[in-house]
């Protein structure tokens, strides 16, 4: 947690730095973020929103590979076949129903394969997710949606999107299995994870987690919160840092020393000091990639451009 909160903190400052045409943060949800990662398998699926970068990187994926969204050098900077990890989906909500497909999928091929989909607030409110969700508990899919409700779908509070009483209830609508828990408790994140990934897995069907988190960051770097929620509303938020709380926890039962403390602040210094490094390099855009990933099999119209291409390259 603390490896990936230093990673984020770094991407955003390369943001400013005009390194990252956008980074939107997910400081203060560090928690739903491990969490998430340390509840799978690495035979299952995760299937990530732009804000779950922390997400990828603890999932093992290379930050820079992380960060080539962001940086617009392509759709997806990593494999997602080989991290069995998803793109990051900008669009809200629309990959919930590919997570569902993919579990049922699996299901149909005989695996125990759980697909675990990041969700915000704000997504909920989407036809996407509604349709996911139903057909979910149709099919009875192994299939996993943790909703992390850091209270703002940009600028717009929780209240203006929904009047029921917890969007976990938007599960139970849908006869999908749902539970909040709090998403700045590692502990508590953790073990309900685990819990619906081995229930799915095992053939108990969908679930639905709410994490109540908060974003203590902007929407993204391009964001101005101060105008829409106020400085004591972050501060009490604050208040209930998710990797202070865990610290103050492994203290309590001496399970984390200073020297450990000092140990994971300087690998997480490392880890942005070589990030930095690493996207200090302008990338080499090749022109004849252009047209990759079309189509899986290039159509004949395909093919005539890509010689185009060629052929104006060669007269460069």
């Amino acid at each position: 947690m603390v490896v990936g909160r230093r990673f984020d903190q770094q991407a955003t400052a390369l943001a400013r730095q005009g390194r990252l045409a956008v980074y939107p943060s997910s400081l203060g949800q560090e928690a739903c973020q491990v969490g998430a990662a340390l509840a799978l398998r690495g035979t299952d699926w995760l299937f990530p929103t732009y804000r779950d970068c922390v997400a990828l990187v603890s999932r093992g994926i290379d930050p820079v590979e992380t960060l080539t969204l962001l940086r617009g050098d392509a759709h997806c900077g990593y494999d997602p076949g080989r991290h069995r990890t998803a793109p990051q989906c900008t669009p809200l909500a629309t990959h919930t129903a590919h997570a569902v497909g993919l579990a049922h999928g699996e299901r149909l091929k005989g695996t125990d394969t759980v697909a675990l989909a990041l969700v915000g607030d704000g997504a909920t409110s989407e036809g996407d997710f509604h349709e996911a969700v139903n057909l979910a508990g149709v099919l009875r899919a192994p299939v996993v949606f943790l909703v992390q409700n850091n209270r703002y779908a940009i600028s717009v509070p929780l209240s203006a999107q929904t009047a029921a009483p917890s969007l976990a209830y938007k599960g139970i609508g849908y006869g999908v299995r749902a539970e909040q828990v709090d998403g700045n408790d590692m502990a508590a994140v953790l073990s309900v994870l685990t819990t619906a990934v081995r229930d799915a897995r095992s053939g108990g069907g969908p679930w639905l987690i709410e994490a109540h988190t908060y974003r203590l960051g902007p929407h993204t770097s391009a964001d101005d919160p101060s105008r829409y929620r106020t400085a004591a509303e972050e501060e009490h938020w604050r208040t209930r840092d998710p990797i202070a709380r865990l610290e103050a926890a492994l203290r309590a039962r001496d399970l984390l020393s200073d020297a450990d403390v000092t140990a994971v602040a300087e690998e997480a210094e490392s880890c942005a000091a070589r990030l930095r490094e690493r996207l200090a390099a302008d990338p080499e855009a090749d022109p004849s990639t252009l047209l990759d990933h079309v189509f899986a099999t290039p159509t004949p119209q395909l093919l005539a451009q890509r010689e185009a291409l060629h052929a104006e390259l060669e007269r460069r």
